[in-house]
């Protein structure tokens, strides 16, 4: 009865309120059906043709090599600079497109993965009545209709539901959220609506119980952030634009205008990072599109020109699936300190971010221990009392570099704009910095028009809005039936490929492995409990993948999901990529290494190593301490004070178990913390006093342990796969 009333209280509250927008409502939809027809104009007004294939890295950097000049050259590979190359490539101008690390190696793939308006954006502009707010959240929810369309096997609505502790605020949150719905207009992706406590948790059961009294639910689209930037990058490739990644800019090139006598930006001089060539590339316009290394390009074009990035960095973990729903997400509106929360099913497993703190600009951040304790802090608040939230079960953490910017046109020069920003430098470098991932085709259309304008270059209108991005011509949401049919792929697998890849999944297919079962027939896992396969690895290549980080971080997303498993799954990847691009045995081993620290220091393994090392301390009682000694003796027979794989492999002989040697191997080298081929008496006891304590989860070696000890006479089949802990 009380919620009866609360809701019939929330109608007449934000009723007349409603109405006062229900003009402007009115019109956007006008807009935004005139919008679609004008969406599906500009995508067939495309005169330009589309490859079946895109060159091969090799053919691209020889384009950049031999043309004389392009129209237009960008220099960066994350969501905006490969939209400017789509943008001004499918106008008909000349593109190049250079990065100098991999595409999407930056900010774009650490995102939340959410394709969204900002309902705290249109809740600010609502509160202080500014109406740049309004139009940023109105252009974003624009967007995330367009992207969702162009898009579909990358990208779904996904129900975000917001719970309400405080009778007041159901009310307050109502009218925000059908606001939201309103400035979106027909591009709205489902109506929100309103729970009652009980409907909440049955929809959301690890929710917290006390005071709850219902809950908002309101969609928003989420997407494979990395994946979308790199077919982005892929359909760029496709209509002619030259495209590389490691591919350095070390200078800008000038040359003096003959009718002013000014200096003006007519290239750059790049180096390929993987063969150490450099040569020049010439271009009448040269675009900044550098996230948050704007301002180091900006200063390639004037020492003296001041900073307008102002850099903030934000972390999320990765948990496993069981601690949300397979559909629905969850928003914390106001954190312990102000800030928005994100709890999201994604991959099949759960994201949590983000934090937002200064930082300075780096092309390796590290998630902290404290960012990462901040975020399992506030999921408690909101999950009930009966979900232990271990700080092991965090299965992956990274920290991405948010580019905020100042404008520098604005008389205000210190106020960070929410916005993005053009400028053009008085040499002719167009700088595009600020915005969103969402909003990545609107700024890189008023980029493009920007430099058309500035750089005098002959060019049409934008033909991007509707225009379909690798993959997603043929695809369909049944599209996974027929390569479990076709090929004898895994259903599961199948449908990853088909999520993945698209209407592409077939080429994928097709080179996967005949794995000699009775099923599945085709498609040999990297790792178990991931359906990645190792045709992905050799299509990621033709992908332009170059190194093994390429591989476990934006070809699959393994290192976002579970660095144990990207670890696990690491040299076998390296093999196959090894095979494909003739690597050395020292050429194999560098990059085995070199994706192993990315893991260490990006992904959250050194967080890992944190909550286990040589200091840890021991908090057990003596009951617990005889326990486990118990339990370590019955492997160290020969009371030694440590165990090493024939000491394993002994006792697993009894009880007519084998494990393979180099499985045993990394299980050991997991709980060996200071490297010597042995795991000692109190190294064990640390491990079992971290796993008490909720630190360390899932380790093999205290499943195997305590399972060869309860079934030492039973003889069953004791399980050395990762149990789904982490870090």
């Amino acid at each position: 009865m009380a919620f009866q009333k609360a809701v019939k209280g929330t109608a007449l509250i934000g009723g007349g309120a409603i109405a006062t927008v229900f003009g402007l409502s009115q019109f956007s939809q006008y807009r935004n059906k005139h919008g679609t027809f004008v969406r599906v104009q500009a995508a067939e007004a495309v005169t330009v043709p589309i490859k079946n294939h895109f060159p091969t890295r090799e053919q691209q950097i020889l384009a950049l090599q031999t043309t004389s000049e392009f129209d237009v050259l960008v220099i960066g590979g994350g969501a905006t600079g490969c939209g400017c190359a789509l943008d001004a490539v499918t106008r008909g101008l000349k593109t190049a497109l250079l990065e100098r690390d991999d595409f999407s190696s930056g900010t774009s793939s650490r995102s939340t993965k959410l394709i969204h308006g900002g309902v705290r954006y249109l809740q600010k502009a609502i509160m202080k009545l500014d109406f740049e707010q309004y139009k940023m959240v109105k252009e974003a929810l624009e967007e995330r209709a367009n992207l969702l369309e162009i898009a579909p096997h990358l990208s779904a609505p996904l129900p975000i539901m917001l719970p309400v502790y405080k009778w007041w605020q159901l009310p307050y949150y109502w009218f925000g959220i059908k606001l939201y719905d309103l400035v979106a207009g027909s591009q709205c992706l489902k109506s929100s609506y309103v729970l009652s406590k009980s409907r909440a948790l049955e929809l959301f059961p690890m929710l917290r119980k006390d005071e709850l009294v219902g809950a908002i639910v309101y969609y928003d689209g989420q997407h494979n952030d990395a994946r979308m930037n790199l077919a982005i990058a892929l359909t760029a490739a496709r209509y002619g634009a030259a495209t590389a990644n490691y591919a350095e800019v070390l200078r800008l090139l000038k040359t003096k205008d003959p009718a002013g006598g000014k200096e003006r930006v007519c290239g750059v001089r790049c180096r390929d990072v993987l063969t150490g060539q450099e040569f020049d590339v010439k271009a009448k316009c040269v675009i900044n599109a550098t996230g948050p290394f704007t301002d180091s390009v900006r200063k390639m074009d004037d020492q003296e020109v001041p900073n307008i990035c102002q850099p903030s960095a934000g972390v999320h973990i990765v948990m496993p699936g069981y601690y949300s729903p397979d559909n629905m997400g969850l928003l914390d509106p106001a954190t312990s300190d102000g800030r928005v929360i994100f709890f999201l099913p994604w991959e099949k497993m759960t994201i949590a971010g983000t934090t937002d703190s200064p930082t300075d600009v780096t092309s390796h951040p590290i998630p902290t221990e404290e960012d990462i304790n901040f975020i399992l802090n506030e999921v408690r608040n909101y999950l009930s009392v009966d979900v232990e939230v271990r700080r092991g079960d965090v299965l992956a953490a990274w920290s991405g570099i948010r580019p905020l910017v100042t404008d520098p046109n604005s008389k205000d020069t210190q106020s960070i704009s929410r916005n993005h920003v053009v400028t053009i430098s008085d040499s002719g470098l167009v700088t595009i910095a600020g915005g969103k991932w969402t909003t990545y085709r609107a700024m890189a259309q008023d980029t493009i028009d920007a430099a058309i304008q500035a750089h005098d270059l002959k060019a049409g209108s934008s033909k991007t809005i509707g225009l379909q991005l690798q993959g997603a011509e043929d695809w369909s949401p049944t599209l996974y039936i027929r390569l479990v049919q076709d090929y004898g792929l895994e259903s599961e697998v199948a449908q990853h490929l088909a999520s993945t890849y698209g209407d592409k999944a077939f080429e994928v297919a097709k080179i996967a492995q005949v794995t000699g079962k009775r099923w599945p027939i085709v498609g040999k896992r990297l790792v178990s409990e991931f359906p990645y396969i190792e045709a992905e690895v050799v299509y990621g290549v033709k992908e332009y993948a170059r190194t093994a980080v390429d591989m476990i971080s934006r070809r699959t997303r393994l290192a976002f999901l579970n660095v144990q498993a990207a670890e696990e799954a690491l040299p076998r990847i390296v093999d196959i990529m090894g095979k494909e691009l003739n690597w050395s045995e020292q050429k194999k081993k560098e990059e085995l290494e070199a994706a192993k620290k990315f893991l260490y220091y990006e992904m959250g393994y050194k967080v890992k190593s944190d909550q286990l090392t040589d200091s840890s301390e021991i908090s057990l009682v003596p009951s617990d301490i005889e326990r486990y000694k118990k339990r370590f003796h019955m492997f160290d027979k020969d009371k030694k004070g440590f165990i090493t794989i024939l000491d394993v492999q002994r006792v697993l002989e009894s009880i007519s178990v084998q494990i393979a040697e180099n499985t045993l191997h990394d299980i050991l080298n997991e709980v060996d913390l200071n490297k010597n081929g042995q795991v000692e008496l109190n190294e064990f006891l640390q491990l079992m006093s971290a796993i008490q304590k909720g630190h360390v989860s899932g380790s093999r070696l205290a499943v195997l342990m305590k399972t060869a000890e309860e079934n030492l006479r039973q003889r069953v089949v004791i399980p050395v796969d990762r149990s789904g802990g982490g870090l």
